[in-house]
């Protein structure tokens, strides 16, 4: 069977060890900065491909940065405790990676960054899809607005920042939809509540810049090079007017969580014909096999993992 397992306090634990006191300062402010990491599991080669973690991890540590938490790893130090933890679970299956990094101060009256103790933590859950779904999503445009990077820097992932979009989820699924596509305060296009956006138009690719307030996605990124090196077309950054997206010919979400996710309809309205589109359905294929480390112009961007059989 496999074992639920954490690194906290520099070892390896029991799951249900993994605990912090009901004061830490990140309990109560939000104080922390977390990535998304996915294992994908190949059965023909009988190991998990971690996807991407040197670019995960740099970005974790710009957000450590940002919040001034110091923690005592670099990337590749990071990368080492992700594989060890993965290959001693032993799940033979997808995995998600939650690396956090908090204030652990057990201090609830004190908005001093540089005065706070810091920790880090990691752990791995088996995960499935993220959406549900058959065909494409039914998303809907939020009237919760992105953060904006004068309040709260939205290109790194503070956990604080994540209430803005628990609101829109929320939101988006209590009214009957799958996902809610968010605007920033200039009313353009910015993200979807956990995922990057991208529309196609006349076998064009956009998606918006990191300017409308966008988490510069690694999914996204990946999208992208995988756009222009295998299809052969034109990936533009711009700002998109929520309009633009009901006349689009396809439009699809990005991200670690969710993968490549069609999107059907916005706010009631068919995009095309309401079904998954030609090129995101060649993208779901391709991009599948590139986080499995199926395809071998992609190897480098995976690091294997090989569970221990418990």
């Amino acid at each position: 069977m496999p074992k639920d397992l954490a690194f906290i306090g520099g070892k390896t634990v029991a799951i249900e060890d993994a605990k912090v006191g009901i004061m830490t300062h990140a309990l109560h402010y939000g104080t922390a900065i977390f990535e998304g990491i996915r294992a994908n599991w190949n059965e023909d080669k009988s190991k998990l491909f971690i996807f991407r973690p040197w670019e995960h991890y740099e970005r974790f540590l710009q957000g450590c940065s940002i919040l001034k938490i110091e923690i005592p790893y670099d990337v590749e130090a990071l990368c080492r405790i992700t594989v060890d933890l993965v290959e001693e679970c032993g799940y033979r299956q997808d995995l998600y990676i939650r690396p956090l990094a908090f204030k652990s101060a057990q201090k609830i009256a004190n908005l001093k960054l540089h005065e706070l103790d810091d920790e880090f933590a990691l752990m791995t859950v088996p995960f499935g899809n993220y959406l549900d779904l058959e065909g494409g999503a039914r998303c809907c445009t939020s009237s919760w607005r992105r953060m904006e990077d004068t309040m709260i820097p939205p290109r790194v992932k503070i956990a604080g920042l994540y209430v803005n979009s628990i609101l829109a989820k929320t939101e988006a699924v209590m009214a009957g939809f799958d996902e809610a596509i968010m605007l920033n305060n200039d009313g353009n296009v910015s993200e979807g509540t956990g995922e990057n956006i991208f529309m196609v138009v006349k076998g064009q690719i956009i998606t918006p810049p990191s300017s409308d307030n966008i988490l510069m996605g690694i999914t996204r990124n990946t999208i992208a090079q995988l756009v222009q090196q295998e299809m052969g077309l034109e990936v533009v950054e711009r700002t998109i007017k929520r309009s633009e997206l009901y006349l689009a010919d396809e439009v699809f979400l990005t991200g670690t969580a969710a993968h490549l996710t069609p999107v059907g309809h916005i706010d009631n309205r068919p995009i095309a014909d309401g079904e998954i589109g030609p090129i995101g359905s060649q993208l779901i294929n391709l991009y599948s096999d590139v986080i499995r480390g199926k395809n071998p112009k992609y190897e480098h961007w995976c690091l294997p993992a090989s569970p221990k059989l418990v």
